[in-house]
């Protein structure tokens, strides 16, 4: 991990319409496994955009270092800290799942069910400093001494961020230069030791801030100096109507309800297979591609991976609109959560994250299903032959779903598949 953090980043199977599931769920694919990625929350209401950032920084906190494109310049009450259990949160709510079914007996005859009723969503001054670089505002906020910065040079900015103790990659000036060009004002922070030490903690704060802006972006190109190799990005966005992709990119569902084998059900190799599949499919159309892996009503979620957040992290996360002035949920509100998630490198991702929020409110979630098959013996019923020549089948398929997705061995995969013999009634013995 580097000693200095510089901008917002530190940083087939055809889908099937996602309906009421009823499988067991049994385990989560977050983001833990993708060890160089960031997390970011945007939270979009009209114009006004909130970003909340989770800062994976590791090194001495006298080397951070935080510089972000903002529209226009922040006042102290537009900045905050964040509880990082927010971000927790949403990552085990959102995060691609695994859910199994048990089949039935076929020995035992049934009467077809009622068909499901509807699932219900759950209730619930500035000072110039330099000739060509201006304080706009200086404020401290949590652990962190907070500057906003406008410039008409990029170099003299990089030079007043590098005299005045930011710790930056050289040549920083080249990424900082389209921004300065569109008259976009700069927030920075660095670690207030003092503060930081109240804290009693060696990990910062999620950093806050909110703006009013016709655009619904994210900026990434500073996050890119010095980037060795594909960087990984997961936005969480919450919006008052719809699910959000990007306009300047291409976004795609992440393949879901595919039926895997059993065995997947191994929390290490559900995980290596997820990562897996991400990686070969972002990598397949070089890096260019956002991905979404959730869309859904903040309120409920069926299978859940973890409960639904709060209204009250929901609003502490941007969303302020779910909840009225003592924290009771306004009627009729609601936010949409997406998840998207990106692997990317300077040259597949040469423009800033532009986002839209559509009116598609149809649920969606990257989640993959086991399904057991019966313990009992083939021997049992004329039914029961029946079921596990379908079994062996159904077993087959999956394998060649995991190897499709993967690019596995089949014949490795097949490997780990159960044994077994089916018997046709007439090889019974009869006594």
């Amino acid at each position: 991990m580097p000693k200095w953090v510089l901008a917002l980043l530190a940083l087939l199977v055809a889908p099937l319409q996602a309906q009421a599931f009823c499988g067991f769920y049994v385990g989560k694919a977050d983001s833990s496994l993708f060890n160089e990625s960031s997390q970011i929350i945007l939270a979009r209401d009209g114009q006004r955009t909130t970003i909340s950032m989770r800062n994976d920084y590791r090194g001495e906190p006298t080397e951070f270092a935080l510089v972000v494109p903002v529209p226009v310049v922040l006042k102290k009450n537009d900045v905050k800290v964040l509880d990082q259990k927010i971000f927790e949160h949403l990552d085990s709510y959102t995060a691609p799942r695994l859910v199994e079914y048990r089949d039935d007996d076929p020995c035992v005859e049934r009467i077809p069910p009622p068909p499901p009723a509807p699932v219900a969503a759950v209730a619930r001054a500035g000072t110039a400093v330099a000739p060509l670089v201006k304080v706009e505002a200086f404020f401290t906020v949590g652990e962190y001494d907070i500057v906003i910065l406008s410039a008409q040079e990029s170099d003299a900015l990089e030079t007043w961020l590098t005299r005045n103790g930011y710790n930056i990659p050289k040549g920083a000036s080249a990424a900082l230069r389209p921004y300065v060009r569109q008259g976009m004002k700069f927030f920075v922070a660095k670690v207030n030791l003092k503060e930081h030490a109240k804290g009693g903690t060696q990990f910062l704060s999620p950093l806050q801030f909110s703006f009013d802006s016709e655009k619904f972006m994210l900026p990434m190109r500073l996050g890119m100096l010095n980037a060795k190799g594909p960087q990984d990005l997961i936005v969480y966005t919450l919006t008052r109507s719809g699910r959000v992709e990007a306009s300047n990119y291409r976004t795609v569902k992440m393949p879901t309800d595919v039926a895997l084998p059993v065995y997947v059900r191994d929390q290490a190799i559900f995980k290596n297979f997820y990562k897996t599949m991400f990686v070969r499919l972002a990598k397949a159309d070089n890096y260019r591609t956002v991905f979404t892996e959730y869309a859904w009503d903040s309120s409920w979620c069926d299978p859940c991976a973890a409960p639904p957040p709060t209204d009250n992290e929901i609003a502490a996360a941007g969303a302020g609109w779910i909840a009225d002035g003592r924290g009771a949920r306004v009627r009729n509100a609601s936010v949409i959560v997406t998840r998207l998630h990106l692997r990317y490198t300077p040259e597949s991702f040469p423009e800033d994250l532009m986002l839209q929020e559509t009116g598609d409110r149809d649920n969606f979630q990257a989640r993959y299903i086991l399904r057991h098959p019966w313990s009992g013996s083939p021997l049992q019923c004329e039914a029961a032959a029946t079921y596990f020549q379908e079994v062996s089948q159904r077993e087959d398929q999956e394998a060649r779903a995991l190897a499709r997705l993967t690019g596995w061995n089949l014949s490795d995969i097949r490997a780990w598949l159960p044994k077994r013999s089916v018997l046709k009634p007439a090889d019974k013995q009869v006594p």
